[in-house]
């Protein structure tokens, strides 16, 4: 009898457990694709919900948390905080267009044409038999600046009229491709954070720098890993400077660069823009 009592008992308390409305003992945990190491939520549902102290199970999905503030047609929620997030969103596009210099993009001088999509851009030109391709993105164009402490920010604080202007300097790519040649020779550059400096003597610094050169299959927007890359952070400087009179002789040099970084700048701009009228129509539920 008494060990019929105790599995009685035992089954009770695994039943219990099991039961599919018991809480969770421990939080869920995030883990990011590009990482292995787990990372707990901020802030679980239960606790948002006062459950640890309360000592009952809320309703987490209650219609009291979901209910809109105010009706709408698109079926969104709409708060007093939305209200206030759109009518912020109007002020900055305002003040973003009173600042755009200018409604169309600038050129580029040396015969190029430009195709535009989306944030991508690619800029074309043919040299004696030579197709010069250069592709770029606005995307994470803008360089950060990390080093100016709080003092130094205080004593250099002005006016909108005198604050420096932001300036998009992407990543590029040229390719250039022969007719006779079955693969083309593609330039990975970049603007460098600082300015190279050079032995003295030299008249201009180069506002660029090619990072990587290698051989491509023409047109090929993916960059082959099986094929070989030359780095050139250990290269000679004999060999460095003449690839970059080879850019030069095909017009990618300083000039291009200085006007690309301000195309590249009203891009940037002109799709910042665009993202905040979204934004605000997103909000706003137009």
């Amino acid at each position: 009898m008494l060990k019929s009592i105790i599995r009685a008992a035992g089954a009770a308390v695994r039943f219990s457990s099991a039961a599919p409305g018991a809480l969770p003992l421990r939080c869920p945990t995030l883990r990011s694709p590009s990482s292995a190491t787990a990372r707990p939520f901020t802030r679980s549902l239960w606790m948002m919900n006062n459950g640890a102290s309360s000592g009952y199970r809320p309703k987490l999905f209650s219609s009291k948390v979901l209910a809109p503030s105010v009706s709408c047609g698109c079926g969104g929620l709409h708060t007093e905080g939305d209200k206030a997030f759109g009518d912020f969103l109007s002020d900055e596009i305002a003040e973003e267009k009173k600042i755009q210099k200018k409604q169309t993009l600038p050129k580029m001088s040396g015969g190029w044409e430009l195709e535009l999509n989306g944030t991508e851009a690619k800029l074309s030109k043919h040299v004696s038999g030579e197709k010069v391709t250069v592709s770029f993105n606005v995307n994470n164009s803008i360089p950060a600046n990390f080093e100016e402490d709080e003092e130094e920010h205080e004593k250099t604080q002005k006016s909108v009229e005198e604050e420096p202007e932001i300036v998009s300097t992407p990543n590029f790519v040229v390719e250039v491709t022969k007719q006779a040649a079955k693969h083309s020779l593609v330039f990975d550059c970049q603007f460098p954070e600082d300015e190279i400096s050079h032995d003295e003597g030299e008249e201009e610094s180069d506002i660029f720098n090619i990072r990587e050169v290698s051989f491509q299959p023409e047109g090929d927007l993916d960059w082959k890993e099986t094929s070989y890359t030359l780095s050139t952070d250990s290269l000679d400087w004999a060999l460095y400077d003449h690839l970059m009179d080879f850019l030069a002789d095909r017009g990618v040099d300083n000039t291009f660069a200085d006007e690309l970084s301000e195309l590249s700048t009203a891009i940037e701009h002109q799709e910042y823009i665009k993202f905040l009228e979204s934004l605000q129509g997103f909000v706003k539920c137009n």
